[in-house]
């Protein structure tokens, strides 16, 4: 039966890589590819692992290709249905590997773990019997994850109980929100984070639009920084709620002439006046450059941030099998200016490491009202505004320390906090500086001196505002929910205020 699956998996791979290649490199035929299998398993010192045989055949032709065409083995095909699905089975929690702990960040409200009372800050030490200490947050999630109405059984290390304790969940059907974020800024202006495409983005975008507008919302700048992606089809969808009917996205070009052909805006009467900044940065690949490409080169927004990623490729998944599939680049995609904004990856250090791409060596194209553009190297931005994190910051970050103080401040258990009279939400995010003052500053550097966390003076004097700003957004996360740590947090992050600040000039492009 493995012979057979290995057969046709070989064969679809040759029928489809042979046509692009010199007929000189694959002077093996099959019968011979299945002849050194037969020499393998009749020869090979130990039985060999037909499952693992078969899945390295096809990895290795695939490895000729392009960097983005890969081999979906069993979980990797099932994780990318819930990402284009919007929807997993699980306990429907928010975990995060804080040095050798698995920390809870968050239980979703009505899921089974939420109604089981697990809280922020448990730290699961065993899944089914197993350490979570050697495992990294993703091969945690696996595990978490599985078939509907199955059990898992997790270990939970709670602060304030003596002993840890197991629970036996029962995985249930979890929303994967494309859309997380929403809300309104200041005044007038609306934010809305979409996290990655999905079969779901359109509606919750939809959704959360409504929202925002019946709150007043007149201008929006959409964040689209760390997303990578996801269904080709949900990024023209989102354009077309910007766009005029007929104005194009995007095109694509591929060797198979089923994949030669352009898309265009099909409805009006949705957002085509709303003022728009879209915020990337080089996490941004894809389905938002595609977004991104089609705002700018229409002179329908601005963009703010950093050079995306540039990935103008498309994939198109062919199933193999129940839970195979061959994710394949397909085509190309060019932005309306016709441009290509993929990236050279001969050099696939330079590529995986997103090194910049020279000026000198991108094509140059012009927007519709004749504003230059680039190609080759991602969609860059009509302001740049580079990130930047001070190591501190950032280890304090991986090590927990701004979630673990968040929490006991909120719960009144620093030495500072006990006692502590909390503002009004609506007061605090009015004048967040009035809870994470220089008092809260101090007490948190106790706090790290108590958990043995070392740093120097001047290296926390460097990273202060950044302290500031993170400890902020978990004390309100902590007290208020997750969407108001998230409010308080964007409203000092410096991209946030740039876009702000040339909202002005992108409502002007509507007029010009």
């Amino acid at each position: 039966m493995k012979k057979k699956i290995l057969f046709f998996l070989l064969l679809f791979c040759v029928l489809i890589l042979v046509p692009a290649q010199e007929e000189d490199a694959w002077n093996l035929s099959l019968k011979k590819l299945s002849s050194i299998v037969d020499l393998i398993e009749e020869n090979y010192y130990q039985e060999p692992n037909e499952d693992e045989l078969i899945f390295s055949s096809v990895r290795g032709i695939i490895q000729t290709l392009d960097p983005h065409s890969y081999f979906l083995e069993p979980s990797h095909f099932s994780r990318l249905r819930e990402e284009h699905e919007g929807k997993y089975y699980g306990l429907g929690i928010l975990i995060q590997k804080q040095d050798d702990r698995l920390v809870v960040i968050s239980p979703i409200e009505g899921g089974p773990a939420f109604r089981l009372g697990i809280q922020a800050g448990d730290v699961i030490s065993h899944i089914m019997g197993e350490s979570t200490k050697p495992i990294s947050s993703y091969e945690a999630m696996q595990k978490l994850r599985g078939p509907k109405a199955t059990d898992v059984t997790i270990t939970i290390v709670r602060e304030g109980l003596e002993e840890p304790f197991d629970l036996t969940i029962v995985r249930e059907e979890i929303s994967l929100h494309s859309v997380p974020y929403a809300f309104i800024l200041q005044d007038d202006v609306g934010y809305i984070f979409i996290r990655n495409f999905s079969s779901t983005t359109t509606k919750e975008f939809e959704e959360k639009m409504e929202s925002l507008v019946k709150q007043g919302m007149r201008e929006l700048i959409l964040d689209l920084r760390g997303n990578g992606g996801g269904t080709f089809f949900q990024s023209i969808e989102i354009s077309d709620e910007f766009l005029p009917k007929g104005a194009p996205v995007v095109s694509i070009k591929g060797r198979n002439k089923y994949y030669n052909r352009g898309f265009s805006a099909v409805s009006n009467n949705q957002y085509e006046n709303l003022p728009l900044i879209i915020l990337i940065d080089r996490g941004s690949a894809s389905a938002p450059e595609i977004l991104s490409g089609a705002i700018k080169d229409n002179d329908r927004g601005l963009i703010v941030g950093e050079d995306s990623w540039g990935k103008g490729v498309v994939q198109t998944v062919f199933p193999l099998a129940s839970n195979l599939g061959l994710a394949l680049t397909t085509a190309k995609y060019f932005t309306p200016s016709g441009r290509s904004i993929q990236r050279d990856y001969s050099s696939l250090e330079d590529y995986m490491l997103k090194r910049e791409v020279s000026e000198e060596i991108r094509e140059i194209r012009y927007t519709s009202k004749g504003r230059k553009v680039l190609g080759q190297g991602g969609i860059s931005p009509d302001y740049t505004v580079k990130f930047s994190i001070q190591p501190l910051t950032s280890r304090l970050f991986f090590q927990g320390a701004f979630f673990r103080y968040g929490r006991k401040f909120a719960e009144q258990k620093t030495s500072l906090s006990k006692g502590f009279e909390l503002p009004s939400e609506k007061q605090a995010l009015l004048k967040p500086h009035t809870i994470v003052d220089e008092q809260v500053i101090r007490d948190f550097m106790v706090s790290l001196e108590k958990n043995k966390i070392e740093f120097e003076k001047e290296e926390f004097e460097k990273a202060k505002e950044e302290i500031r700003r993170e400890l902020t957004r978990e004390i309100f996360s902590s007290l208020w929910g997750m969407e108001e740590g998230v409010k308080v947090y964007r409203r000092t992050d410096p991209v946030v205020i740039k876009a702000i600040e040339v909202l002005p000039e992108a409502k002007k492009l509507l007029t010009d």
